[in-house]
């Protein structure tokens, strides 16, 4: 068993973030280390490998002005914790956990496991209730629920991060009230994007709820390992300690990723695919997995975790593994950004494979399940129209396919798109959705029931019946 007062100068190598220490006994994987540099500063380190005499240990803060001959390592025979407390609410903390808002350390009221503990599958309770985002093309055509992950693919200069800062500022439980936490994660941002994040929580008082972890781009690489960890143990706390629904938004997995390969190389590791660690998918699962209900606890973990695609490229092998971990996918469109709408959502690629469980009466509106297959419907028509219509002219489509064509341009502009600094309720999204559907001939609105046709439509033909939308 190793000693904790036994300190080893027997550094032999550095490899990027890693050393090599060697002639070490009893030292165990996942051990939380302390490192005293020649300077006398002391940094926390954490074993990755072990062999008969050696351990690779991982070093947070980065090894510059590290000197094999000088640098000490004692080894503690604890694994990586973290203390955890409600008053973490509303602050701010860097990517390792320590407060950076200028507020007193935070008093623990636990010390856990920052790698947790996997929730048993027949104790998890399936995700049903609705989580208003505010944003028309997640809550009325891919509705989050509480319980689930649902990424975000996004690509280089898309506004990612707005769209976080507005989830984040406007996501709410319907129905009873119930307490609702947000812990916000980012790695690899630059200074600009984190000033910009932590502006928009404070003017729009989103940070009284919220838990701030900020990683920076300058940080060492090795520490956004530890930070999507760190933000998922204060949502196990908020959630199913204190019975709080907490929403976790990860921003940006693919630096969380890259770090991964970076790690991986100092390692000389045999990559894998485009040279990203052969357990990334495993990796990956450890994150995503930590979302979820448990039977008998009224509080959840929902994720959103956000990356962008390299190249716009939805086969790259971090939104590619991301999307078989998790329970469906927002991507955000370069052309529909060009054209001005804002949040960029493409509805066509889409998909929340659990949202037809938090639909319907008694969760969001009875009328919300067939709306939403209309919508998908008349959007697809009409983009199909617009290639066809490259093709054959205007002259040589219907009046109805021109009808489909004048509804899909609506759709982007009026329903896809809003104000970023407002949020729209589900009615007000669904009753924006039933004005869009009045455009087509009743008898195209196939995928609805002709009840709800009646008393949803907006009133604009005598004819069509219906009663008018407020």
């Amino acid at each position: 068993m190793t000693s904790k007062n036994t300190e080893y100068a027997t550094v032999t190598k550095v490899s990027g973030p890693l050393i090599v220490v060697s002639n070490v006994s009893g030292v165990a994987y996942g051990e939380v280390t302390e490192i005293t540099m020649p300077s006398g500063e002391k940094k926390m380190g954490q074993v990755l490998e072990t062999h008969t005499d050696l351990a690779v240990v991982q070093v947070f803060g980065g090894t510059k002005d590290l000197d094999t001959d000088l640098t000490t390592v004692r080894f503690t025979g604890e694994p990586l914790r973290m203390s955890v407390s409600d008053e973490m609410l509303g602050r701010i903390l860097d990517g390792a956990g320590n407060p950076i808002d200028g507020g007193e350390a935070i008093i623990p009221e636990e010390v856990r496991d920052i790698y947790g503990y996997s929730i048993n599958p027949y104790s998890r309770e399936f995700p049903r209730d609705f989580i208003e985002t505010g944003i028309s093309g997640i809550d009325c055509m891919n509705t989050l629920v509480r319980g689930q992950k649902l990424p975000i693919f996004s690509g280089a200069g898309l506004p990612h991060n707005m769209l976080a800062a507005q989830i984040t500022r406007q996501a709410r439980v319907l129905g009873k009230e119930e307490e609702f936490a947000v812990v916000f994660a980012a790695m690899g941002i630059t200074h600009e994007e984190a000033n910009f994040f932590v502006r928009d929580f404070k003017k729009s008082g989103a940070l009284e709820r919220t838990v701030v972890f900020l990683n920076l781009a300058d940080d060492p690489v090795i520490e956004r390992i530890i930070t999507p960890k760190l933000a998922l143990t204060t949502a196990e706390f908020l959630a199913f300690k204190k019975g709080m629904h907490v929403l976790v938004i990860l921003t940006d997995m693919t630096n969380y990723c890259e770090a991964l390969r970076e790690v991986a190389a100092a390692r000389e590791e045999v990559p894998g695919r485009r040279g990203y660690p052969g357990y990334m998918y495993t990796d990956l699962a450890s994150i995503y997995e930590r979302a979820g209900r448990i039977k008998g606890k009224p509080g959840s973990i929902t994720q959103m975790p956000i990356l962008t695609m390299p190249d716009d490229d939805i086969t790259h092998p971090i939104p590619d593994l991301t999307g078989y971990i998790t329970e469906g996918q927002i991507v955000l469109s370069r052309d529909l950004y060009r054209k001005g709408v804002y949040p960029p959502i493409d509805v066509l690629p889409c998909l929340s494979r659990l949202m037809q469980g938090g639909i319907g009466k008694g969760r969001t509106r009875e009328d919300h399940p067939d709306v939403n297959d209309q919508l998908y419907s008349a959007y697809a028509r009409g983009q199909k129209l617009e290639s066809l219509m490259a093709v054959v002219g205007e002259e040589g489509l219907s009046e109805t396919d021109k009808k489909y064509l004048k509804f899909a341009d609506r759709f982007e502009m009026e329903f896809v798109n809003q104000d970023v600094n407002r949020g729209r309720t589900i009615d007000e999204t669904l009753n924006l959705a039933w004005d869009l559907l009045s455009m087509l001939p009743e008898s195209e609105l196939k995928r609805i029931d002709i009840d709800l046709i009646r008393k949803y439509i907006p009133q604009k033909d005598p004819e069509r019946g219906g009663v008018p939308v407020e």
